[in-house]
């Protein structure tokens, strides 16, 4: 069974997701792509957060349209676990790259102003503009959504 290990730790439960809900976290995500951008200039620290959430927007939406929710404590190490396993092998060097911007984004919300370069940042943002892309791409087609 898909995801077995995660609904037997607890960390996702079945949800069925109404697809208008799907739709907003996609817009949710599209939005921060869109100040990410903005932003870089004069923040690069929150530009990287900004590319950060889009990524897990995109992805939270991809875990409700499988049928699932993430729960308890950790959700977005839950999230990206999913990803993992959702998106295989061939996405390995993607997930590990979000699991890294997690990481270090808690730094910068919490810990240290400065951390991100504007060069980081505008990688980041490339990466999750791509990344979204792909992801919407592939709900889109899995639920017939408009984008």
């Amino acid at each position: 069974m898909p995801y077995e290990r995660l609904i037997r730790e607890g960390r996702i439960k079945p949800y069925r997701a109404r697809s208008s809900e799907i739709a907003q976290l996609l817009k949710v995500a599209e939005r921060d792509l869109q100040a990410a951008s903005r932003n870089l200039n004069d923040s690069p620290d929150w530009a990287y957060s900004m590319a950060y959430n889009a990524v897990l927007q995109a992805s939270r939406a991809l875990v409700l349209s499988e049928g699932y929710r993430p729960r308890g404590g950790e959700q977005h190490a839950t999230v990206v676990e999913f990803i993992e396993e959702k998106l295989g092998s061939g996405y390995t060097k993607q997930v590990r790259l979000f699991d890294q911007m997690r990481r270090k984004r808690h730094r910068v919300i919490y810990e240290t102003a400065g951390l991100i370069s504007k060069s980081e940042a505008e990688q980041v943002i490339a990466f999750a503009k791509d990344f979204v892309e792909k992801v919407s791409v592939l709900i889109t087609r899995q639920l017939g959504l408009m984008s």
